[in-house]
């Protein structure tokens, strides 16, 4: 086997590996993925990154057309990260009307709620997890009510509210059933 064959497995190979991990992103976080399976990633990544450096020394010396293999994979990471980064900004979702957050000790809750009625729960917390969770949402005077629930358990109620003077969304109710309005820790979120 030749040189240039051998960079090339090397291009398919750290492509393909850095896109799986990539992929792992949307099953938690890439950082955790890192710390359980370091001895996999890592060398992945130093192979990826050789290869990358390599495609660049060969583009400039013999041309796109003998490291054709090479700059289509090594393209596709780019255009995968491109691509990802789109998706996730807002730039293809209905405008955010209000936005707020809950800060406990393990994760962050922001609630993104869009013109369209559609709302999201984004989930964050350490080493890099993130989860988001879609749900249907409508304004009723100052009550937000969950069509569907942006979770999947009964930590968000299906029902909340606005206190836009002490800027905060309230999710506690009284024996009583109204809602509990004196900030305390993890019975609102704060809007932003």
């Amino acid at each position: 086997m030749n040189k240039q064959k051998t960079y090339n497995i090397i291009a398919v190979i750290s492509t393909l590996g850095i896109l799986a991990w990539m992929v792992t992103d949307y099953f938690g976080g890439m950082f955790i993925y890192l710390i359980s399976y370091g001895l996999i990633i890592i060398p992945i990544i130093i192979l990826y990154l050789v290869s990358f450096g390599d495609t660049i020394i060969s583009l400039t010396k013999r041309g796109i057309k003998q490291n054709k293999i090479k700059v289509i994979f090594h393209g596709l990471v780019i255009l995968t990260i491109i691509l990802t980064n789109i998706l996730q900004s807002d730039l293809l979702k209905s405008k955010r009307i209000l936005t707020a957050t809950l800060k406990d000790d393990q994760f962050y809750y922001t609630l993104v709620f869009r013109e369209n009625g559609s709302c999201e729960n984004q989930v964050s917390g350490i080493f890099g997890f993130q989860e988001v969770f879609h749900g249907k949402y409508k304004f009723q005077g100052d009550t937000i009510i969950f069509s569907k629930k942006p979770y999947d358990n009964d930590f968000i109620p299906d029902t909340l509210l606005i206190d836009r003077k002490e800027k905060a969304i309230f999710i506690n109710k009284d024996k009583q059933g109204n809602f509990s309005t004196t900030k305390e820790w993890l019975n609102h979120f704060e809007i932003q």
